[in-house]
């Protein structure tokens, strides 16, 4: 049952958000046209080139704003319908979006792909927020990190399944553009029909719901029979510090001097994953092989091949991280990364010295994608559903899906002018990213692997910077 659980989650998860991120750069000429021909047959005359673009760029760009909004309701929506009732209603919504997309078509309307992407956009912000919360509060102490790096795993798979299905071979001609951008509406009817059937989290029944019945026959009915009794008593205790410490808003929890190392370490981590140069590789993939010296007509085969490394790559970090631990995934990865990135910058200054340079190049961007799957993405997961109790998890969620998809909207804005600018030199950028997230991680990160959530909680409570942590007390002294 847990496997069945973990699939279906994730088909109806991270996948939608790992296909929407690529899907549409196949069928994008193809909207275009579109564009420009209903604009023609709504008002009889050709549109100007800049009302395209601004068209254009609104269908692009509203998906993270929709990201955006569905980050902010995880709270809300989670915590009143719960995990399981709350990945049901997102399925719906991700469902009416396509409906949207694939009467746009025939019925000429281009408002309509833009409504389409915004309700897309929430499905994705809320579903990954809520698909990762829900596998960290499944899974066992031993097996946590294999359960949620799930979640890495099946974005990777969207990421494969929009490059595949948008091939010319498959569903990206001119004819099927609206129908590739709804293939993921299919999992979300899976996921309607099947999820009801399965367990609600058990953490989440017995912390919030108090339900101890419930959610002992939940871990027997995921897990198998056993009286985990290690499991429940982690959550008295974790329910004890909550009833001292109830759930906090967003807001208070920013102001929660408690967790500030939390919050710092999460908001760095988010940081550096997406600056460093992951989302320009899966949004603008064309135009980097392109500037590599890939020829046209290779690149969009280098792009699938790129897909299935993340995939396998994924599987093999969930094989290591409890192995392994944390950390090293962590700064390892961001140190290959960021060499990854300074070879790849004097490739491209080599590029006309020889024919096989530009592929060299490639294979630089593919071991850049093996380490960032394989360390940080990865492991990000795991260590989001770890290093929050139960009463700051939700609002952690909330403030971490935020940053999370404004600088995905930032860099999908910014990284176009940024190639144009610098050229190859912009890649320097991501490479200091890279460093600064080894640094961080090597020296303040503590390791998480197979602690409670209270043990590491004070963990980073422990933390020094010159010589101070936030477990100190000011000790008062008296003369006698």
């Amino acid at each position: 049952n847990a496997l069945i659980l973990i699939i279906i989650l994730g088909i109806g998860g991270s996948f939608h958000c790992g296909y929407h991120i690529t899907g549409l750069s196949s069928p994008s000429p193809y909207i275009q046209r579109f564009i420009n021909s209903s604009w023609y047959d709504r008002y009889e005359e050709p549109p100007p080139p800049q009302t395209i673009t601004m068209i254009w760029s609104l269908i692009v760009s509203m998906y993270a704003v929709g990201g955006v909004f569905g980050a902010v309701s995880v709270k809300f929506v989670s915590g009143m319908l719960g995990r399981k009732k709350a990945m049901i209603f997102n399925s719906f919504i991700a469902i009416v979006a396509a409906g949207f997309m694939l009467t746009s078509k025939g019925a000429k309307s281009y408002e309509m792909i833009i409504v389409a992407r915004i309700l897309y956009g929430y499905s994705a912000g809320l579903g990954q927020s809520t698909h990762l919360m829900y596998l960290g509060e499944i899974s066992p102490r031993k097996l946590r990190g294999i359960v949620t790096l799930t979640s890495a795993t099946f974005a990777s798979l969207g990421k494969l399944s929009g490059q595949v299905f948008g091939l010319s071979q498959i569903l990206g001609r001119e004819e099927l553009w609206n129908i590739v951008l709804c293939v993921p509406a299919f999992f979300s009817v899976v996921q309607v029909i099947v999820l009801p059937f399965l367990p609600e989290a058990p953490r989440y029944l017995f912390i919030e719901k108090g339900d101890d019945k419930a959610c002992k026959k939940a871990l027997q009915s995921l897990w198998g029979q056993g009286d985990y009794k290690e499991e429940m008593d982690e959550m008295l205790a974790e329910q004890a510090a909550i009833e001292s410490a109830p759930p906090k808003s967003p807001l208070q929890l920013l102001r929660d001097r408690t967790v500030r190392w939390q919050l710092i370490t999460m908001s760095t981590i988010y940081c550096c994953n997406q600056l460093s140069g992951m989302s320009a590789i899966s949004t603008f993939s064309f135009d980097i092989f392109l500037e590599a010296g890939i020829p046209r007509d290779k690149i969009r085969y280098i792009t699938v091949g790129l897909g299935v490394s993340e995939i396998i790559t994924s599987i093999s970090c969930g094989l290591l991280i409890e192995r392994t631990g944390r950390r090293p995934l962590f700064w390892g990865g961001y140190a290959v990364m960021s060499a990854s990135w300074v070879l790849f910058t004097v490739t491209l200054n080599l590029m006309d010295s020889s024919y096989w340079v530009p592929y060299i190049a490639a294979s630089l961007i593919i071991s850049f994608i093996i380490f960032f799957c394989g360390g940080p993405a990865g492991a990000t997961a795991a260590l989001n559903s770890e290093i929050f109790v139960q009463s700051d998890r939700l609002a952690a969620f909330v403030l971490m899906g935020i940053q999370r998809w404004l600088m995905f909207a930032v860099l999908g804005l910014v990284f176009p002018f940024l190639i144009n600018a610098l050229n190859s030199y912009c890649f320097v950028l991501f490479a200091c990213v890279c460093l600064l997230g080894c640094l961080y991680t090597f020296f303040l990160l503590p390791e998480t692997k197979g602690k409670t959530m209270l043990e590491i909680s004070e963990e980073f409570k422990a933390i020094t910077v010159c010589g101070k942590s936030s477990l100190e007390e000011k000790k008062v002294e008296t003369k006698l």
